[in-house]
């Protein structure tokens, strides 16, 4: 294994993992060294970079979170952009209505997908 924090994803996960190990009498190598869970130097080592792993983690999460708060407060931050305009969206719905076109021949129309000619439909109220 390269890094601990691709082993487990919590302290906790991660010494669930040792202990299951330590049952089988198998080995850790991380990084290149091995360490020994029986041993009380490598059960130590183990929990200290477990620690850190976790740690590290919490810290990518709390960054992304406080990134995301900034991009939101900046308007940056809207998710994904919807495949229809609301003039083309209208555009669909009227079609629906005039009970022309099926409802895979306006998705073939509008170069969309049929979930999202339902979408479409039931935003605006209309019965599938």
């Amino acid at each position: 294994m390269t890094k601990l924090d691709r082993l487990a994803r919590s302290l906790r996960d991660a010494k669930d993992i040792v202990d299951e190990l330590t049952r089988r009498e198998v080995k850790l190598s991380i990084g290149g060294s091995v360490h020994d869970p029986t041993d009380p130097v490598g059960r130590l080592l183990f929990n200290v970079l477990a620690v850190v792993a976790e740690f590290e983690a919490d810290l990518i999460r709390a960054r992304t979170r406080e990134g995301m708060a900034v991009a939101k407060a900046k308007g940056k931050l809207r998710g994904k952009q919807p495949k229809l305009s609301k003039t083309q969206e209208a555009h669909l719905v009227s079609t629906h209505r005039a009970e022309t076109y099926t409802t895979v021949e306006i998705a073939e129309l509008f170069g969309v997908a049929r979930s999202t000619v339902y979408r479409a439909i039931k935003r605006a109220g209309d019965p599938t």
